[in-house]
């Protein structure tokens, strides 16, 4: 298998609030809801970096779509990494998503190998870590 990844999913409880959290909170580029006209079909993509998107779609939908039951969220199951080019910046972005309305439980800090990051939950409880890592820069 080739390195395709091109869309990271979340299930969200609430579609309307989780594209104001991810566009009007965070600021991601996004044209909004679509495929409303489809059972099931609403989702919405942000755009992250080239070749690669951020999709919300609710719960009850990707359930529908795979088959699978509708379970309880893990928060511990999965991360999502948002690196960034200054320890500043690690600020800045925990700051622009806690007056979206995240759940900041790890206050940026300086971790152990020799970075600095904190974590959050949007509103549907996932978890986003906010890093500065010196020997992993983003090509900005």
């Amino acid at each position: 298998m080739k390195p395709r990844i091109s869309v990271l999913t979340l299930g969200v409880d609430d579609l309307e609030r989780a594209v104001a959290f991810y566009r009007d909170g965070l600021g991601l580029a996004t044209d909004g809801i679509i495929g409303k006209e489809f059972e099931h079909g609403a989702v919405a993509f942000f755009d992250l970096q080239s070749q690669l998107k951020l999709a919300v779609w609710e719960q009850d939908d990707i359930a529908h779509d795979t088959g699978l039951p509708k379970t309880a969220r893990c928060p511990t199951g999965f991360t999502i990494g948002h690196n960034v080019s200054s320890r500043g910046e690690v600020y800045e972005v925990m700051e622009r998503a806690r007056r979206a309305g995240a759940a900041i439980f790890k206050e940026a800090q300086d971790t152990f190998y020799g970075g600095y990051a904190g974590y959050f939950q949007d509103p549907d409880g996932h978890v986003w870590e906010i890093v500065w890592n010196p020997a992993f820069l983003p090509a900005d």
